[in-house]
C-alpha cells in the first residue's frame, strides 16, 4: 500500500518512518530542504540510541499522494483549507484520511475542503526535526482515533508498530489533547523552558491547574464530557517528558509563526461563544503573539 504524509515535519516524518520501516511505500510531501536531504540520504529517523536510514520518496508536488490508500495530514492548522484544497483532487476513493493536527476543528475543516470523511487522530508523540531530513524521537509515538475507517487504520499503524487505538470518544479525547497543550505550550514557548524546568518554577504548578479549570469549564459549556484524572495527566506530563520544548517553543526558536490561534487561542474564541471567560487562556495567547511580533 502507498501511504502519504502531506506536511513532512517531525510527526510527520516519524510516522512516515515507522511505516516505512514496516514495509509500505511512503511519499513525503514538504518543503523543498526536506526533499533535497531525503532523496540525497533518504529519512534519517534517531531513535533509542540508534540512526536508522530509510528509504521513502520525497516530493513538494501534493499530487503526489495520488494512489495512495491512506494519508496521513499533518500541516499545521492555519494550513489546513489550503493543503486540504491542493490534495482534494488527487485522492482516491476510500482513501483513509487522518488529521494528525493540533486542535479540535481540523477534521471538520479538512472535510469541508476535501469532499471526503476525515478520521480524527490525536497524537502523543516528542519528536523534532534534528536537521533537513532528519527526526530525532524524544518519546511515545501513540495514537487516538475515531470514526469512520477507524478500524482500518488501526490496523495498518499497529501492524507498523504505531500503537493506535479506536476511541469510544475522540472528541474528548480531542480535548483531552488540547488542554495538555494549552497547560504547556504556551508557557514552555514564553519562558523557553522544557516541561521539567518549567514546572520546577514557583507558582506554575498553580497555574497548570488554573489552566486545566478555564478549558474544563469550556469544554463543559460546549457538552464535552472529560475523563477524570485530567489534572494528572497534565502533571505526568512533565514526569514523562522533562526534556521536551512545547511545538510552540520549537516555532518561535526557529523563527517561525505558531499555532496558537488553534490551541489556547481557540480556547478563547470557544469560550466567547459560549459566554465562559477564558482571561488566561487569553493572556497566554497574547503573550505568544508579542513573542511572534519580534520575528524577522
Amino acid at each position: 500500500m502507498k501511504i502519504a504524509v502531506m506536511g513532512a515535519g517531525a510527526v510527520g516524518c516519524y510516522y512516515g518512518a515507522m511505516l516505512a520501516r514496516a514495509g509500505y511505500d511512503v511519499v513525503l510531501i514538504g518543503r523543498a530542504p526536506l526533499v533535497e536531504a531525503v532523496r540525497a540520504n533518504g529519512l534519517i529517523l534517531e531513535m533509542a540510541g540508534e540512526r536508522h536510514v530509510i528509504a521513502v520518496e520525497a516530493s513538494e508536488d501534493p499530487a503526489t499522494i495520488a494512489g495512495a490508500g491512506m494519508v496521513l495530514f499533518c500541516v499545521k492548522s492555519s494550513d489546513t483549507e489550503e493543503a486540504g484544497r491542493q490534495i482534494a483532487p488527487s485522492l482516491s476513493e476510500g482513501t483513509l484520511l487522518l488529521s494528525l493536527q493540533n486542535g479540535v476543528s481540523n477534521p471538520e475543516r479538512l472535510q469541508q475542503v476535501t469532499g471526503r470523511p476525515v478520521i480524527p487522530t490525536v497524537v502523543y508523540v516528542a519528536a523534532a526535526m534534528a536537521g533537513p531530513g532528519v527526526v530525532r524521537h524524544e518519546g511515545r509515538g501513540d495514537l487516538a482515533i475515531g470514526g469512520p475507517g477507524s478500524d482500518a487504520a488501526a490496523e495498518i499503524l499497529n501492524a507498523a508498530g504505531v500503537e493506535t487505538v479506536v476511541s469510544p470518544d475522540i472528541v474528548a479525547a480531542q480535548w483531552v489533547k488540547l488542554i495538555l497543550n494549552c497547560a504547556y505550550n504556551a508557557l514552555s514557548a514564553v519562558a523557553d523552558m522544557p516541561y521539567g524546568a518549567l514546572v520546577a518554577q514557583d507558582g506554575i504548578p498553580g497555574l497548570l491547574e488554573d489552566i486545566v479549570a478555564e478549558c474544563r469549564a469550556v469544554a463543559d459549556a460546549a457538552g464535552v464530557t472529560l475523563p477524570g484524572g485530567l489534572l494528572d495527566n497534565v502533571r505526568g506530563i512533565a514526569k514523562a517528558m522533562p526534556g521536551q520544548y512545547s511545538s510552540t517553543a520549537q516555532d518561535l526558536r526557529r523563527g517561525r509563526m505558531t499555532e496558537i490561534d488553534y490551541l489556547n487561542g481557540e480556547i478563547v474564541c470557544k469560550g466567547r461563544e459560549l459566554g465562559v471567560p477564558t482571561p488566561i487562556n487569553k493572556t497566554l495567547t497574547a503573550l505568544v503573539k508579542l513573542a511572534e511580533s519580534k520575528l524577522d
